[in-house]
């Protein structure tokens, strides 16, 4: 099984979990929930429960094997923080990451409030980014959550760009996704709800990547943001002091960032 992913944000992905619920209109045309529906019934398929949450134990291990350093994207069919995975699973998961130093986790949510309230009893290493996904100003209060996370890397997925986020507030964030919708039913985002993102990342020096402007298929509306693609990232070496450095990909800014313990 291939593990490479096409999301340009990320190199691999690893799924411990699979399936979940819908919570926002962020979800309303999850590719995830499509493609794993399309195997439901198909004996044999690791998505022969369609998209059952499914806790993948026989996965836990794999990124230990992995010895190439990679980035990886946790949880690309699921939520670690879905109200139905267990708090011992998802420390199970972070003990994994904890292990495989030499990767870097992007953990995605949209229920950072739970991430929040377990996060006392979770390790926090530098090699763990936590992120929240917002559609709509609606859900500013995710990042509100977001930002009291002990991660190294904060960072916000604005995928789907459902309406203008004008007024979001950067404090505390590292790295900042947006993008349009795909699929069936896709509602496309404005160029003034993309560009006002981009403006507030500018303007606090935040990492700023635009990953589509979706469609019907993903990459049918290209990438390029006023004639020129975004593919900012953040960069995070630890350090004996116990603080991390970021750097701006393209940029000379280096900045030291606290790491909480």
């Amino acid at each position: 099984m291939s593990y490479t992913s096409a999301i340009e944000w990320t190199q691999t992905t690893w799924n411990p979990v699979t399936g979940c619920t819908k919570v926002s209109p962020g979800c309303d045309h999850c590719y995830a929930y499509s493609f794993a529906e399309r195997f439901r019934g198909v004996a044999g398929h690791p998505y022969e429960n369609g998209f059952d949450l499914v806790l993948r134990y026989r996965r836990l291990s794999l990124p230990l094997q992995w010895r190439q350093p990679r980035i990886i994207f946790v949880n690309s069919m699921s939520d670690l923080f879905h109200h139905r995975v267990p708090d011992e699973f998802i420390q199970l998961v972070f003990a994994t990451m904890q292990a495989a130093e030499w990767h870097t986790f992007q953990v995605l949510t949209k229920r950072p409030q739970r991430a929040l309230r377990m996060a006392h009893k979770l390790p926090w290493p530098s090699n763990v980014w936590f992120g929240t996904s917002i559609e709509t100003a609606r859900y500013f209060w995710r990042v509100d959550a977001a930002r009291q996370i002990p991660a190294a890397i904060r960072f916000l997925s604005c995928e789907p760009l459902l309406a203008s986020l004008a007024g979001l507030d950067l404090s505390d964030i590292d790295w900042v996704i947006t993008g349009g919708e795909s699929g069936l039913g896709c509602r496309p985002p404005k160029i003034e709800w993309v560009r006002e993102i981009r403006e507030l990342c500018l303007a606090r020096n935040v990492p700023f990547f635009f990953k589509q402007w979706g469609g019907r298929y993903p990459k049918v509306g290209g990438r390029e943001l006023d004639g020129r693609y975004w593919d900012q990232m953040p960069e995070v070496s630890s350090l004996a002091s116990g603080s991390a450095k970021r750097r701006i990909q393209g940029q000379e800014t280096v900045e030291a960032i606290s790491v909480a313990q």
